[in-house]
């Protein structure tokens, strides 16, 4: 038998821990601030925002933690690391969007029959204030935002973040020009819309790594039609292929070749033709593979045994 392995070795991962951690500290100061606001003012829209970034922050602090995690080295205990933090993040920010969510939906439908009075001064202040932080969050992050996936999600939850502001502050001027009080409450319900669908899309992406999916974008069936192409290669079973976390899909399969691969010396080369195809020739670059060779006797035993 024979097995293939890529672990993608090379070069020392970039160290976006600096930009990172700022982002996170502005994040959470507006975070703070939006919180005394909302107690201050009132006003649904401030809340709805206020956990909106909460949200966010725990994804800049949860992308900290990777871009810091990404530089240690793994250990014989936990060969992924903790790579997986962000997938459980990801199913505490769902659960608590999708609550802000409906509560956003139902106080709105409450407010709009009797809106309360909230100080539109005071709502244009903390609103301006989290708009500002989020610009300058945004602009921390820009640069960036190209090098992996973990800050280009890091970078459009700021972005995220400064349209509810944007929210805020269209808000509190309707308040201020025209009286309109349920200005507030569009502005809850036009925040809770965005970040519904968000929250569905967390939920599922966690789910499928949780749940071992094959990556999206990952044809199976075209996998194993291409290592069956390959020279010598009479069947391909047991084809599993997950996600660890974001940008580390695995794959493993077994691999039934000619016996005289075994006596020729063909084994490894078909081993690295297999890793190669897999790592290059689909939409999906598979860089961690796991290739069990072995014989047609084998493999009939294996499915005997499995009867």
């Amino acid at each position: 038998m024979g097995t293939g392995h890529d672990h993608g070795a090379g070069g020392a991962a970039p160290d976006h821990r600096a930009r990172l951690g700022v982002a996170f500290g502005i994040t959470a100061t507006i975070l703070v601030a939006q919180a005394v606001g909302a107690v201050l003012t009132g006003s649904l829209a401030l809340l709805t925002d206020t956990a909106h970034m909460l949200t966010d922050a725990t994804g800049l602090l949860v992308a900290l933690v990777a871009a810091s995690l990404a530089l240690r080295p793994a250990t014989k205990r936990r060969t992924w690391g903790f790579r997986r933090v962000e997938v459980l993040a990801a199913l505490a920010q769902a659960a608590l969007l999708l609550a802000v969510g409906v509560y956003a939906v139902v106080e709105g439908v409450r407010r709009l029959v009797a809106p309360p009075e909230v100080p539109s001064s005071e709502l244009l202040v903390f609103g301006v204030v989290g708009l500002v932080g989020n610009v300058v969050a945004i602009a921390v992050l820009a640069s960036g935002r190209r090098a992996n996936l973990n800050l280009r999600a890091a970078f459009l939850e700021v972005v995220n973040d400064a349209l509810g502001s944007v929210g805020v502050v269209v808000a509190a001027v309707v308040i201020a020009t025209t009286g309109y009080q349920r200005a507030d409450t569009i502005a809850a319900l036009v925040i809770a819309a965005l970040i519904v669908p968000r929250a569905f899309r967390l939920l599922r992406e966690a789910t499928a790594v949780l749940m071992e999916f094959t990556p999206e974008g990952l044809d199976l069936d075209d996998v194993r039609a291409h290592i069956l192409s390959l020279d010598h290669v009479e069947d391909v079973h047991d084809l599993h292929a997950s996600t660890v976390a974001t940008g580390l899909p695995t794959i493993s399969a077994h691999v039934v070749v000619d016996d005289a691969c075994f006596r020729d010396g063909h084994a490894l080369e078909i081993v690295e033709r297999v890793r190669t195809c897999v790592a290059h020739h689909f939409p999906v670059s598979v860089e961690h593979s796991t290739f069990q060779l072995e014989t047609a006797a084998l493999r009939d035993r294996e499915a005997h045994g499995h009867a």
